[in-house]
């Protein structure tokens, strides 16, 4: 009788069975698989809100809920919620049964009766967001009648959240605005580097604000640049099954454009104080070239100084060797020595200022100075200004009128009215010798022929008979 030990079963076993282990096999991957998915959506981002109704009473508060939860219950896609969630830019989104809001602090879902206000899971709710709350909930306990000027559940929404955008927006530009008109006017007075550090700083917050109120008033303008999203905004007409044509949104464009020009104001001002901060950095920068230009300019007189003394104190050097220069006997040898010294460093010194001072003046006359001959001769139009002017701009715009360079306004004068006078002159000689010239010719044509002493003024008939000879 043959027996099998346990080991050589299992082994038997294994090999009739190769089958069913492979099976074994993929249900332990399919398992791993499924526990996988699983912690995968375990672990799946929450999102909480609180949520309100028709009436405008809080259904709930804080309330957690998956994404897939929010996309199945209100009919969302993921990108929408993408839009919530994970983006930080401005942005109104126009959906056919909802409205989703990421203004700033606030993040919204409109539907034509419920909102939910957004905050992301773990943080807590600012200050602005509890005033939003209370306020959206005073806006939906609103009972409106239907005449002229009611507006719907999700208009009440959406101007509860404009209000507190710009509310928020206003806020914080004037805690940002006060501080740096301060330090402006305190510039104004007096330069100092904590002062300009402040600057710096308040610059950073003004040029940030600046940036989040343009987005919000573009994310404004692009919504109402849009008139199909404009239509889709009515909800409540929308879920009655009434459809507006694209162009029939004067409510809700009304609506916008009065909140679209408060974030207008609001980017304008903060503008405003912005090219204030950069005209203030240039002054700023102006000053402090000014102030470095004075130290190099004393160092520059400084450096003149020492010059000078040290070209007088090298010619006293050479009279205090140890060699004969024949005056070591003389009773005036120590003052003449003495007195070439301070000769020479006041020459050098005078001569170094002046060339400094030519050279610190700020020339508008060209390269040869107030008062200088220019480089190349200018003639003046029609003869009238004879002298020379190194001025081009004058040379352009009025080069008789102009003033030459150095020349004193009794000298411009005198110069102009000679100059008239001369013109004068010239154009009553000119007139003179055309009236004479006209008299001899009409004499000339009266008694046929060319009088006396006019044979150099010929008539056209005279040369005609001339050519005709």
């Amino acid at each position: 009788m043959r027996t099998s030990s346990p080991n050589n079963a299992s082994t038997d076993k294994h090999n009739r069975g190769g089958g069913p282990a492979l099976i074994d096999d993929g249900t332990e991957g399919g398992f791993t698989i499924g526990r996988g998915l699983a912690a995968k959506a375990t672990n799946e981002p929450r999102l909480r809100c609180t949520e309100f109704d028709k009436n405008g009473d809080v259904t709930l508060v804080n309330g957690e809920f998956k994404k897939s939860e929010l996309i199945a219950k209100y009919g969302l896609l993921p990108r929408d919620l993408r839009k919530i969630d994970s983006s930080t830019l401005p942005h109104i989104l126009v959906r056919p049964s909802a409205i989703l809001i990421n203004l700033l602090h606030l993040r919204v879902l409109i539907k034509h009766d419920r909102v939910l206000v957004f905050d992301a899971y773990g943080s807590t709710d600012s200050y602005m967001q509890s005033l939003f709350v209370y306020d959206l909930e005073g806006k939906l306990r609103q009972k409106q009648t239907g005449g002229f000027g009611a507006l719907p559940y999700e208009f009440r929404a959406l101007e509860a959240v404009l209000i507190s955008v710009t509310t928020g927006l206003e806020e914080e530009f004037n805690g940002v605005r006060e501080p740096v008109v301060r330090v402006l006017r305190a510039l104004e007075e007096d330069i100092d580097r904590d002062k300009l550090r402040h600057l710096l700083i308040y610059s950073k917050k003004l040029g940030t604000f600046e940036q989040k109120a343009r987005l919000v008033r573009d994310a404004i303008d692009d919504l109402l640049e849009a008139d199909d999203d404009l239509a889709t905004m009515y909800l409540t007409e929308r879920a009655n099954g009434v459809q507006r044509e694209e162009d029939d949104h004067q409510e809700v464009e009304m609506l916008l454009e009065s909140y679209h020009k408060v974030c207008d104001e609001i980017v304008q001002a903060s503008g405003n104080l912005v090219t204030s901060i950069r005209n203030t950095e240039e002054v700023v920068k102006a000053i402090l070239d000014a102030n470095r230009n004075s130290l190099m300019l004393l160092d520059l007189k400084f450096s003149i100084g020492t010059l000078g003394l040290a070209t007088g104190t090298l010619f006293s050097a050479l009279y205090g060797m140890n060699l004969k220069n024949f005056i070591e006997e003389s009773d005036l040898g120590f003052g003449a020595v003495s007195v070439t010294c301070f000769l020479i460093t006041a020459v050098v010194c005078v001569y170094g200022l002046a060339k400094l001072r030519k050279l610190q003046r700020v020339r508008m006359w060209g390269e040869a100075g107030v008062g200088g001959a220019p480089l190349t001769p200018l003639t003046a139009r029609n003869g009238l200004l004879s002298g020379h002017r190194s001025n081009w701009r004058a040379d352009s715009i009025e080069p008789v009128w102009g003033s030459l360079p150095g020349e004193a306004r009794t000298e411009r004068i005198k110069r102009l009215r000679d100059s008239a006078a001369a013109a004068a002159a010239r154009s009553a000689s000119a007139d003179a010798t055309a009236q004479k010239a006209s008299a001899l010719r009409n004499s000339g044509n009266a008694y046929g022929g060319a009088p006396k002493g006019s044979e150099h003024y010929p008539t056209r008939e005279t040369e005609a008979s001339g050519s005709s000879a």
